[in-house]
């Protein structure tokens, strides 16, 4: 049975209820999991039982034992997938915007681990039982590019290839303003916002290196179509690198909203290049995906 400690600080859950701390310290468990454990009296602060709505001071030390909740089996769904590419070892595929890509907290269904194993449900195997198969991401807004692994030594190999930046990814992005330069790099270290920790920022107390390459690819005025490389993989690095040199991505609820007349159909970042060493041929294989219709529809709304 895990059991966690906490001391309350000034910059750590001061003034939060107790349910809510804990529900950001613990990712295992859901808030309601958390309030179960409060209630069946597993959580005390300064060795006292508190209810679930105690706000937290200064210097109070917090203290949780829970049981793990057994894991839901992922099921597989018959969701439609633009497969681009497979054989025994890996798949290739077009990612649609707004799917999710693996199973988390309170998002069971309708992710594309669901649809793999309906189309593949030898790769439930595979790596981590949440993720198999997975050996990288796109957050849930943005389209393209994705490869899959479709046995063991794919995934350790592909995973490799991560790890040591062989893969090479490419993506089109639509920013707002000019670019003050035809190309440039970003390579501001960035992390969990210091206050935010949902957000991801160059402002945080853990930063890590990240750098993002860029080339103007067109000019429409108040916008600029960018051919966007990064050489790291940090969550949300995109977004975030270009956002905080004051050109967030068109469509960016999260770190570029913009109020403007002008309606962005979603978050304008497509994965649109893909290259990596094939896991057993160790031949070079490359992909390429062209923007999807409503990015290329808006694109063209802006020539009009």
């Amino acid at each position: 049975m895990p059991k966690k400690e906490f001391l309350i600080t000034p910059l750590s859950g001061l003034d939060q209820r107790l349910d809510v701390f804990l529900s950001k310290k613990i990712n295992e468990l859901t808030r309601s999991q958390i309030q179960k454990s409060i209630k069946e009296r597993r959580a005390t602060v300064n060795n006292e039982e508190k209810k679930a709505n105690h706000r937290l001071k200064v210097g109070e030390r917090v203290e949780i034992d829970y049981e793990l909740p057994e894991p839901d089996r992922i099921l597989s769904e018959d969701i439609p997938l633009d497969i681009i590419d497979k054989d025994d070892h890996i798949i290739v595929i077009n990612k649609a915007s707004g799917m999710v890509v693996h199973p988390g907290a309170g998002n069971r269904e309708h992710t594309l681990v669901n649809a793999l194993l309906h189309y593949f449900p030898e790769i439930r195997k595979i790596g981590p039982e949440e993720r198999p198969g997975i050996v990288h991401r796109l957050d849930k807004e943005t389209s393209g590019l994705m490869v899959v692994a479709k046995s063991a030594v794919a995934h350790r190999d592909l995973q490799e290839q991560f790890k040591k930046r062989g893969v090479v990814k490419r993506y089109l992005g639509l920013v707002w303003g000019r670019m003050p330069e035809k190309e440039g790099k970003i390579d501001w270290a960035i992390g969990r916002h210091a206050k935010h920790g949902e957000r991801i920022s160059i402002r945080t107390k853990r930063p890590r290196k990240a750098l993002t390459q860029y080339s103007v690819r067109r000019d429409y005025g108040e916008f600029t179509l960018l051919e966007i490389q990064p050489v790291t993989g940090r969550t949300h690095q995109i977004r975030v690198h270009l956002a905080a040199a004051g050109h967030p991505i068109a469509g960016d609820l999260r770190y570029g909203r913009r109020k403007t007349g002008i309606k962005v159909p979603r978050l304008f970042l497509h994965a649109s290049y893909l290259s990596f060493c094939h896991p057993v041929t160790e031949e070079r294989a490359e992909y390429s995906s062209p923007l999807p219709a409503d990015l290329k529809d808006f694109l063209s709304h802006l020539e009009k």
